[in-house]
């Protein structure tokens, strides 16, 4: 099984990066090849056209060179994803949004019923530092571009600093079965 995660944090430390390598663990535990990515370096989506470009029919992105193309194809090619982001301002943070919002419109299923993301098993996890506020709102977030694109939550995680220590346990947990094979819905 090829394990996805999609990292919104530019910090090579702290909370989201202990949460990521649980994930990490835990997935590879169950059995999983894994990769990371994270997105410091994307542009944002331009809306070409009139709102939809090649995106739309052609399930690419016009803007290329900043290594959209690629992260797409690693998408593509995963067997399930995690989505971790750091919570900025109640919602995902700006580099995973760019790419969150880019992808969503290249693997739109809506338009010719094809896409990558359809039934794929995806872990959320929202990881707010500071006052810990704000997960609710970055996971609704999260959610909403799996229910665009037809990708199936697997679980949501919400990590703060006041419960790191049993939170980071149930990341590696999630992780593990979901590189093991559970599907969604089966009873444990």
């Amino acid at each position: 099984m090829k394990f996805l995660i999609l990292n919104g944090s530019p910090k090579k430390d702290g909370l989201c990066r202990s949460v990521t390598r649980e994930i990490i663990r835990g997935a590879a535990d169950g059995g999983a090849e894994t990769r990371e990515l994270t997105f410091e370096k994307l542009q944002l989506c331009k809306c070409c056209g009139e709102g939809w470009g090649v995106c739309f029919s052609e399930h690419r992105c016009a803007f290329g060179g900043d290594g959209f193309d690629e992260a797409q194809a690693a998408v593509r090619e995963a067997d399930a994803l995690c989505i971790i982001s750091p919570v900025y301002w109640h919602e995902v943070s700006e580099p995973l949004k760019a790419f969150l919002d880019r992808l969503r419109r290249c693997e739109n299923p809506f338009y010719d019923n094809v896409g990558s993301l359809t039934g794929k098993p995806v872990l959320l996890a929202a990881v707010p530092g500071g006052s810990g506020n704000g997960s609710i709102t970055c996971l609704d977030q999260l959610n909403r571009f799996c229910a665009h694109t037809k990708a199936a939550v697997f679980d949501l995680l919400s990590v703060n600093r006041w419960n790191a220590d049993y939170k980071r346990a149930a990341a590696y947990a999630a992780a593990k079965a979901m590189a093991e094979g559970r599907k969604i819905g089966d009873t444990v």
